[in-house]
This record gives structure tokens, sequence and C-alpha cells, in this order.
């Protein structure tokens, strides 16, 4: 029996890929700030901080562990405290390399992100592309990549840069979007909605982590969907899907962001740097190397794992609350100034 210690595990992706590892037979630890509410007889679930080395060592003390899967991160819009969230992004992936040395651990799988980037390419983004991020996540993520590409030739490490992230029960500001196809409202977009963006379900993903674990050496892969098509398609398959009686509309590109902008600094709006490249650019990565070194492919479309997610919110949209104990993605971010926009919708 193979075990796998996974940062994060009580959070959207990384409780999805501690499951499947737990139902595939293998043993998981799982150390994250937020209480585990998953039971299962392989399982050990510990609350804590991995920025804590010692905790780290006295979780493992006993068990020889086989590979780390380390997930947790902190999002930008889940919280006001810069420092918290570069420290715990930052310190605490240099925590988890450091402990994985003195542990011989030889295998860190690291999650992630396209936040890495700010800008349209015009055209897909390959690995040997540098990064340049917008934002502090961006920043904190990079960050992290350089800190364990580092140690190449020490521990192994496999890195996945990752688009949104996206599966039943994915949340955050995607329940901003359901809520308006919910309650038949204008879906809106910026400059028409013709825009492609790509995600990454969340299944293709831990089956890519999965074939990392024997991957020999250290390396980067992008990851994401194929066939990406624009925005007001994808949001009419599911407005379709779910016959809702919305209506995909559109907002001037240029005054929006702008308006976007100063209602983020102003903090009246949970969308920041990152969502306006989401929203407003075309984001997609090559996947070539990742489907041709690990024989990987996706298995949904974004319109296929939108719908996933959007059901999973509409069935239990009156359970749904915010809150401390809940990992950022997996409960409704807040509108804030953008419930003006769905009062006018």
């Amino acid at each position: 029996m193979r075990t796998a210690l996974v940062t994060g595990g009580s959070g959207f992706f990384g409780g999805i890929l501690k499951r499947q590892l737990l139902e595939r037979g293998w043993s998981v630890i799982n150390i994250d700030l937020v209480k585990d509410d998953d039971q299962y007889p392989q399982l050990t679930s510990i609350q804590g901080d991995i920025r804590n080395g010692q905790l780290l060592l006295d979780s493992t003390r006993d068990r020889k562990v086989d590979v780390i899967f380390h997930c947790a991160a902190i999002l930008a819009h889940a919280v006001k405290d810069t420092k918290f969230l570069w420290s715990s992004n930052v310190d605490g992936t240099r925590s988890v390399i450091e402990f994985a040395k003195a542990s011989t651990i030889s295998k860190v799988i690291f999650i992630s992100s396209n936040c890495l980037w700010g800008e349209n390419f015009g055209r897909p983004i390959r690995e040997e592309d540098t990064p340049k991020p917008v934002e502090i996540y961006g920043q904190s993520k990079w960050e992290g990549e350089k800190i364990l590409i580092n140690e190449r030739g020490t521990t192994d490490t496999v890195i996945f840069r990752c688009p949104t992230i996206t599966d039943a029960g994915r949340l955050g500001l995607l329940a901003i979007l359901f809520e308006f196809i919910d309650e038949g409202r204008k879906v809106w977009t910026v400059g028409g909605g013709y825009n492609r963006y790509q995600f990454i379900y969340a299944g293709d993903l831990v089956e890519a982590c999965i074939k990392a674990v024997d991957y020999p050496g250290t390396a980067l892969f992008n990851i994401g969907s194929d066939n990406v098509k624009m925005f007001r398609e994808v949001y009419q398959e599911v407005i379709d899907r779910a016959q809702s009686g919305s209506r995909v509309a559109s907002l001037p590109k240029g005054l929006t962001l702008f308006g976007m902008k100063l209602m983020y600094w102003l903090g009246l709006s949970p969308l920041g740097p990152y969502q306006y490249k989401m929203i407003a650019e075309d984001f997609e990565f090559d996947t070539s190397k990742i489907k041709r070194e690990l024989g990987w492919m996706p298995t949904l479309t974004n319109g296929e794992m939108l719908w996933k997610a959007y059901e999973y919110y509409r069935d239990h949209r009156k359970d749904l609350k915010g809150g401390e104990g809940v990992s950022a993605h997996r409960q409704p971010a807040k509108m804030g100034v953008i419930r003006i926009l769905k009062w006018l919708s």
C-alpha cells in the first residue's frame, strides 16, 4: 500500500484527490488549516499549518511516505492579509520541500496556476514562456515553483500549471455566475464574450497527479481542457441544459475593466487582476508536452465541467453558506458591488 501526504486535503481539489487516492487503495495523511470532515479507515487528518516543520515530521514519524501532493494554497480573494497569503504559499512550500528532504521522500507533486500570467499572448502558453504575474497569488505560486525547481537533484518535483479547476462542488466566484443562471437573470460577458478561457476538470487533474508519481525526474507541465470555446458559447450551453430563462448579454470592455479595477481597489468587488484576464482575455495552455510525456488526455470540455459545477450549486443552493471552516473554493464568494448588476438583470 502506497502512502501519500496531501497538503490542503480539506479543500476543493485536495479533497477530490484525497478521496480518489483512498478509493484506489492508498493510505493518506491530510494536513490542512481547515478541519477535514471525511472519515476513511486509511485516512489520517491533521488540522495544522504546513509551515510548522515539526508538525510535518511528527505526522509521519512512524510511516513511510511515498509522495507529497502539495495542494495547499491561500487564495487572493479569500483573505485580506497579504502577508499571511505570501507566507502560507511561499514559506509553506519551502517547509514542504525541506520536510521531504529530511524524510527522504523522493517525489513532490505541486499544483501551480495560470495566475503566473496576466496578459494575452495571442497563442497558447508553453512551458518555456517566462511567467509575468500581476497579483500576489500568482507571484506566490511562481516563487513556490522556483523553490521546488532549485531542489532538482535532491527531490524530484512535478509541477502542474493549472487553469481554473472545475467539477461538482466548485463554488467560489463561479457561484455568482450560477446564481444569475439559477434565477434566470442576464449572464454578463465583457466585450461580447468572444474570448476563450481554458478550464481543467478536477478528475482529469487527479489522473495526471497519479501518473506523475512514477514520472522519473523533475518536470513542469501545462494542463487544461481541449476544444476551448468562447465564453458566450459555454455560458449558453449551461443555460440551455438548465432550461433557464437567462440570456447572454454584453458589457463594453474598456469601461467595464476600468470599473472593475476601481471597485476592486475600493474593496467593493471580489474580482481582482486575475479575474480581469479570465473575463475579458483569451487564455489557453499548450498541453502537448503532458500528452506526450505522461500519456495524459483531458476527458471533459469546459461546458461539460461547468455544467457539473452548476448542477451541484442548483441542488445544494439552499444549504450553501460562507464562513469559517470551509475552503474558499467550496463556499460561494461574496458578491459585493456585483449585486447591483444582478438587480439590473
